[in-house]
């Protein structure tokens, strides 16, 4: 783990496919190695792409930089769009489905502890 500060450029990581999702991708910009605390993570999705309805065993909180999109949290649906700031508790059932004209990008900080992530096979509404 990092004990002095450390600057990322973004296009200097990879970005990996989100295997349970549909045209999106993920970064790890800052990981729990890097940081005692919070991992700093950015998901990219294409126009239409999207993920489907899963839990995690960590809070997310998340800041959308670009685009916007339809996201379920819990039995509410949120349209989002660049500059919003969005909290999802852990364990509760949460999907994503990009603008089909714009696509979505967001930032997702999450605490450095065991993320268990379980798809619900719930439908996206």
């Amino acid at each position: 783990m990092a004990d002095k500060p450390i600057v990322v450029p973004s296009d200097a990581v990879p970005a990996e496919d989100v295997p349970a999702g549909n045209g999106t991708q993920r970064q790890v910009l800052i990981s729990d190695s890097d940081a005692p605390n919070f991992a700093l993570r950015r998901f990219i999705m294409e126009p239409g792409g999207g993920m489907p309805s899963h839990t995690n065993t960590v809070e997310h909180e998340q800041f959308i930089l670009k685009g916007k999109a339809r996201v379920g949290i819990g039995d509410a649906i949120h349209e989002v769009n660049a500059g919003d700031a969005v909290y999802i508790p852990e364990g509760v059932p949460h999907w994503y489905e990009a603008d089909e004209a714009e696509g979505f990008e967001f930032l997702c900080i999450v605490p450095n502890k065991e993320d268990v992530i379980r798809l619900t096979d719930e439908p996206i509404c």
